[in-house]
């Protein structure tokens, strides 16, 4: 199965839980966060510094170049993770994922103290399911893994 892993580029756990699902044997597309936990902040000073608005940045060069090879590891996957703590572009992929008529799977954030208070929203039952770890989702993916083999006639 392909899975695009969605994340904060700010949460070091996205590139663990990635690696832990292509050991189970599936391609994960995370390479979206080889661009840094600053990534966005970075493009937001520099079209700031340019004079262009919030607006007009998402018009230029780096912003379709960015979507586009977003996009199009979207469209390409079959299944889409959300790892949370996520940001708006994180719910927003996730949205266009399911739109797309994948499968979509959320990974609650392990309560620390400043996400203990994080309000609940009903809204997280468009997905196909919600895990409340990743040791629920890796599960299923090694239970989804052997079945497909199975399927195909390999052990």
């Amino acid at each position: 199965m392909r899975i695009y892993l969605i994340g904060s580029l700010r949460n070091p756990a996205v590139p663990l839980l990635a690696q832990k699902i292509r050991g189970l044997g599936h391609e994960v597309f995370d390479d979206w966060f080889a661009a840094g936990p600053e990534a966005d902040d970075y493009w937001q000073k520099y079209e700031m510094a340019r004079d262009h608005s919030y607006i007009e940045a998402l018009e230029g060069f780096a912003a379709n170049h960015v979507f586009e090879y977003d996009r199009t590891h979207l469209e390409g996957c079959d299944a889409a993770v959300l790892l949370l703590p996520a940001g708006k572009s994180g719910h927003m992929e996730f949205g266009y994922a399911l739109g797309q008529g994948k499968k979509g799977y959320i990974v609650l954030s392990q309560p620390t103290q400043e996400n203990v208070a994080t309000r609940w929203d009903v809204m997280y039952r468009f997905a196909t399911k919600v895990y409340e770890n990743e040791q629920g989702l890796l599960y299923d993916l090694y239970r989804g893994t052997v079945q497909m083999a199975t399927y195909r006639g390999e052990r």
